[in-house]
């Protein structure tokens, strides 16, 4: 069956999973909407010379809750993909500037106001319209599903963050087997989180066992967390967008209608905080949580500290002041 899928963002990373997508098959309609129309329409362009689905564009601020069910409405996705947001979240990298180190060393957190009101917006007037299709966020998901899980609002996956260690740790499978990943390949499992990224990116396994990735290979789970940081060191930068967006295929390729299931990991199912092994079938998600392992054990209650979203303006607007005064990135 060939599905309308509706995403949301056309930035480097968007623009790389829609060509994903494309590339997969399964999708004979894309609509990507973002607000900036010179970027969509030429990356619109571009995807309709790549690929033959139908691809088109939709100028929207996704802050508009009357232009977003508009939006919805129309294009009636079978799938709905997540992946705006107010500022790039590379905005801070490679900045010599006194604001931009201080954000930085201030942590994640900091940007929520610039993450948060975009999948607000959204899953508001997708419980609105009483949309039942799934939603993928690639938004900051392990901090932002436990956000809004608290009110009902947690879409219902997120996109990176546990798959991109995962592809990492299968990537370290295939070095050391010295054999491609086929359907012969063992079942490799991993439960982490955002704050782990860069450490597998940079190959730097933490000296505490209890801040590694977890990986279970195979159907009883035994643990190899080595396999997650031993891949090539890469410094951080806009290039891990390559591997995020190859991250998202597999989960969003199972959400298709029709779609086969698959096993992954991916990041806040349900709105838990943290990444978890998956079975994802018939647009649906479940755990998959090698048997030894109990869901408390796997989650990391540090993940999902409070912060009240429907408070956000000011921060958001102090937040943007200062990153817009920084001048452009070096």
């Amino acid at each position: 069956m060939s599905a309308r899928v509706l995403l949301l963002g056309c930035g480097d990373v968007g623009v790389r999973i829609a060509d994903g997508l494309l590339r997969q098959g399964g999708v004979e309609q894309l609509v990507v909407a973002d607000r900036d129309r010179t970027r969509g329409q030429v990356s619109i362009g571009m995807l309709n010379d790549c690929h033959p689905a139908l691809v088109s564009f939709a100028e929207i601020d996704a802050l508009d809750p009357i232009a977003l069910e508009q939006l919805l409405r129309r294009v009636r996705p079978d799938l709905i993909v997540q992946a705006a947001s107010l500022i790039n979240p590379w905005s801070l990298i490679g900045r010599d500037h006194p604001a931009a180190r201080a954000l930085g060393n201030a942590g994640i957190a900091i940007q929520l106001p610039m993450q948060l009101p975009i999948v607000i917006n959204l899953m508001r007037v997708v419980a609105e319209l009483g949309c039942s299709v799934p939603v993928a966020n690639l938004s900051m998901p392990d901090i932002i599903h436990p956000i809004l899980e608290t009110g009902g609002l947690a879409p219902t996956i997120g996109l990176g963050n546990v798959s991109i260690l995962l592809l990492r740790s299968m990537s370290a499978w295939k070095a050391r087997m010295q054999s491609a990943l086929t359907e012969s390949a063992p079942l490799i499992r991993a439960i982490g989180h955002h704050c782990q990224v860069y450490d597998v990116m940079q190959a730097k396994m933490p000296e505490d066992e209890d801040d590694r990735v977890r990986i279970y290979i195979g159907e009883d789970g035994e643990r190899d967390d080595d396999l997650a940081y031993a891949g090539r060191a890469i410094a951080p930068g806009r290039i891990y967008n390559v591997i995020a967006a190859a991250s998202v295929l597999p989960v969003l390729a199972a959400l298709l209608p029709g779609a086969a299931g698959c096993r992954f990991s991916a990041p806040a199912p349900f709105g838990l905080p943290g990444g978890y092994p998956l079975r994802n079938e018939e647009q649906s998600v479940d755990l998959d949580i090698p048997e030894r392992v109990s869901l408390e054990a796997a989650i990391d209650p540090a993940l999902a500290e409070p912060l009240d979203w429907r408070d956000l303006g000011d921060r958001t607007e102090r937040l943007r002041r200062v990153v817009e005064n920084m001048g452009p990135a070096s």
